[in-house]
Order: C-alpha cells, then structure tokens, then sequence
C-alpha cells in the first residue's frame, strides 16, 4: 500500500467516525462535575458522621458543651425521665472551584446536628 492510499484510507474511516470529538468535549467537563459533586456528597457524609458520633459518646458520658442543645421529653410514665442531647458541627467545605463559591454569593459551610438520647446517670 502507498502512502497515498494509506492517508486516504485513513481519512475515510475518520470521517466516518463524525462526533467524537464534540462527545470528548461534552465528557470532560462532565466527568469533573461528577467527580466535584461526589466529593461534596463525601464531606457532607462525613461531616453528619462524625456530628452523630460525637453526640453519641456525649450522651453517654454526660458531657454536655455550651453549643449543646438538651431537651427534656416529658413521658406519661413518672419512672421514665428522658432528655435528648442536640450537637451541632459546622465545617467549611473544599474549594474545588475557586471562585466559584464567591462568584455564587453564597458561604461554602456545612451545618450537621447530631442527636442521641442521654444515658440516666442516678
């Protein structure tokens, strides 16, 4: 096969494969969008795990801070005497986009409340 041929040939099949192209062009900016909002799903997750956690070991313990929230649930039986211990974690978010949080007007923070039923200590 010539050279020419082998260039002619080549073209041929290339331009039967129309829209590649304009398809690998579409991908990669929606590839990076899927990863961006995977990453957010994943510090969100981890940011509401970590809130749960902690108010967890503090209804056990009994440590209660200032940013708690506790409240006292009122039962018809007078034996039983409940209370319900509120954390609250709030974290920034990555800056995947820079600038794109300021370009948006908004604040990248997360705000998880995490509750748990506290232990009776008496």
């Amino acid at each position: 096969m010539t050279t020419r041929g082998f260039h002619e040939s080549f073209l041929g099949k290339a331009r039967q494969e129309d829209g590649n192209v304009e398809s690998s062009l579409v991908l990669i900016p929606l590839l990076i969008l899927f990863l961006i909002a995977v990453e957010l799903i994943v510090a969100t997750n981890l940011d509401f795990a970590l809130a749960q956690s902690d108010a967890s070991s503090r209804a056990i313990s009994g440590i209660v801070t200032s940013s708690d929230q506790v409240i006292e649930l009122s039962s018809p039986d007078s034996f039983t005497h409940m209370k319900l211990l509120i954390t609250r974690r709030k974290h920034s978010l990555p800056q995947l986009v820079p600038g794109l949080v300021a370009l948006l007007g908004g604040n990248a923070v997360v705000e998880v409340n995490g509750a748990a039923v506290m232990e009776n200590l008496n």
